[in-house]
């Protein structure tokens, strides 16, 4: 079992829910991103996701965008980012995730990236832009080197989409709350509700719900339902004002 897996384990076991912050790498700098996730560990983060900087990240809302737009003119690179990634490993076992588009993993090439990933202490990827029924052979590739492959739900996913992702999907399923981008505004419906359920019906992979979660009387409603709250876009926007992140995820530790 991955890392990721062994936290989630862990979590369920102690009848706990997994937070999973996003920051962008980075965003002000390499410096600060390493030290934001050490940060994010002390504040009670489980799993921590790190955004690669993309000039057309389709899935993310404004106040991601402009950060992969400071990242981008600071000349973060999917390379680079894996170098913080290896700092941060001097001095944190979290479990890591990238959240990347497929753009820069092809240019990359898809076993290269999966290497660099993994020996720099990647434990999985998300690639929104990469669905499973084009991903033959990054998870293949995925699965020989130990990559988990975390792909996406969403409330119009059908329960034949469910099965497809199911199967595609290691260390935890990625249920987006909202069809819209990142950052936009949660609505708890009956829908969240049923579409889990239809979820776990098919499998026992944990499930962490994301996208439009803020407040920690949010995070607490999710984390009701679902093994793990995703949080970005929140945290992001503290970050470019220059605030501290760690009261806020403290507050989100603590609701969920």
């Amino acid at each position: 079992m991955s890392r990721i897996g062994d936290t989630l384990k862990a979590l369920k076991g102690s009848g706990s829910k997994a937070l999973i912050p996003y920051i962008m790498a980075g965003d002000p700098s390499p410096v600060a991103t390493r030290q934001y996730v050490l940060d994010l560990e002390a504040a009670g983060a489980d799993i921590i996701e790190l955004g690669v900087p993309f000039s057309d990240p389709l899935a993310d809302g404004p106040t991601i965008q402009r950060a992969a737009e400071r990242a981008l003119n600071k000349g973060i690179t999917l390379r680079k980012v894996l170098r913080i990634v290896r700092e941060i490993r001097k001095e944190s076992d979290i479990p890591l995730i990238l959240m990347t588009y497929y753009n820069p993993v092809f240019k990359m090439g898809i076993e290269s990236f999966i290497k660099s990933a993994v020996s720099s202490g990647v434990d999985g990827v998300i690639i929104p832009d990469l669905i499973p029924d084009e991903a033959e052979d990054f998870i293949k590739q995925a699965r020989l080197y130990g990559l988990d492959t975390i792909f996406l739900l969403a409330p119009t996913s059908t329960p034949e989409r469910i099965r497809k992702v199911v199967k595609a999907s290691t260390g935890f399923l990625y249920y987006v709350s909202i069809t819209g981008t990142t950052g936009s505004k949660l609505s708890i419906e009956k829908t969240m509700k049923d579409t889990l359920h239809s979820i776990r019906d098919v499998t026992g992979i944990p499930v962490a719900v994301g996208f439009g979660i803020s407040s920690p009387k949010e995070a607490s409603a999710v984390a009701k339902m679902a093994d793990g709250v995703i949080v970005g876009s929140a945290i992001v926007k503290l970050i470019a004002q220059g605030k501290s992140i760690k009261h806020y995820v403290k507050s989100l530790r603590k609701a969920i």
